[in-house]
């Protein structure tokens, strides 16, 4: 039973990181209908900036927060420069647009900065942990856990409270309405990448305290992890997209632990025959019920 428990936490640590990451994809994909490929590479984006902070000398409670803001300004960066052109062309093009932007930043990184891991330190009480009952419970888990629940609870107030939330909901429901509301489209689509550059900050701050190195290619499995997640929850449902990041996150976990050490190595393939199974059960998701109910 302990071990069962000290699982069940693990997962929902883990899912707390997808479910940020899934979040910032699906509200994104949501507006305008675009599967953002480079949505992996802003934590790569991040990772670098930390590192950077900490070349300098700068301590982890000042480089992880310069970090997020690095990671938001990269997502908007990639909204001017990359998507905005293509803004009005096909889902398929956009697609394509954000697999070569994902190339671009990973090359970039690779050629300009290192292609070797760089270290990125988390303080010392990121590993310490209580026990209770044999149940290990480590700072990480706490940190992971309240910061998405946090962030979790402000993008819905955000959502349901404000103007720009409230024209974001209706312009996942119908962007054309919106703009003959007066509503800038601009301004719309700008916000919903600048929450999606925080969320994906937050994730990646969670995911370097674990793993204290950042390569240019770590961004990129953890983007398809983000479009999986979705695809569980449903694409454009930031429920479903919620919900779909923990399901990942308690698979991932259970079949890491509990697969037999010759079939460990199988654990990835086994979670995308999961997918594949869930997508031939419920094609458009676990959690999506009607169209509008995406958001």
């Amino acid at each position: 039973m302990i071990d069962f428990l000290q699982q069940v936490l693990n997962g929902i640590s883990l899912g707390s990181t997808y479910a940020l990451l899934a979040l910032g994809l699906a509200i994104v994909f949501s507006i305008i209908g675009l599967v953002n490929f480079a949505h992996g590479e802003l934590i790569t984006a991040c990772g670098y900036v930390m590192f950077l902070g900490y070349s300098v000398g700068l301590p982890w409670v000042v480089y992880a927060p310069i970090g997020i803001v690095g990671t938001v300004v990269t997502a908007l960066l990639m909204e001017r420069l990359a998507f905005r052109p293509v803004r009005n062309a096909s889902p398929l093009t956009m697609m394509l647009t954000s697999l070569g932007v994902s190339i671009m930043i990973a090359a970039a990184f690779e050629t300009f900065v290192s292609p070797r891991v760089k270290a990125v330190p988390a303080p010392d009480w990121i590993s310490s942990a209580v026990h209770i009952g044999g149940l290990r419970i480590q700072a990480e888990h706490i940190l992971t856990i309240g910061v998405t629940a946090v962030a979790v609870l402000l993008l819905m107030l955000l959502l349901k409270k404000t103007v720009i939330g409230v024209a974001m909901r209706a312009a996942a429901e119908d962007f054309n309405a919106v703009r003959l509301m007066g509503i800038k489209a601009n301004a719309v689509i700008v916000t919903a990448f600048a929450i999606s550059g925080l969320l994906a900050g937050l994730a990646a701050v969670l995911i370097l305290a674990r793993r204290s190195a950042v390569n240019p290619h770590m961004g990129i499995f953890l983007g398809i992890n983000a479009f999986v997640a979705n695809v569980i929850g449903g694409l454009g449902n930031l429920w479903g997209a919620l919900a779909g990041g923990f399901v990942l996150g308690f698979v991932e976990v259970a079949l890491r632990a509990w697969l037999p050490v010759d079939l460990s190595g199988f654990t990835t393939g086994f979670v995308f025959l999961f997918v594949a199974i869930v997508l031939v059960i419920r094609p458009s998701g676990l959690f999506v019920k009607k169209a509008q109910e995406r958001v």
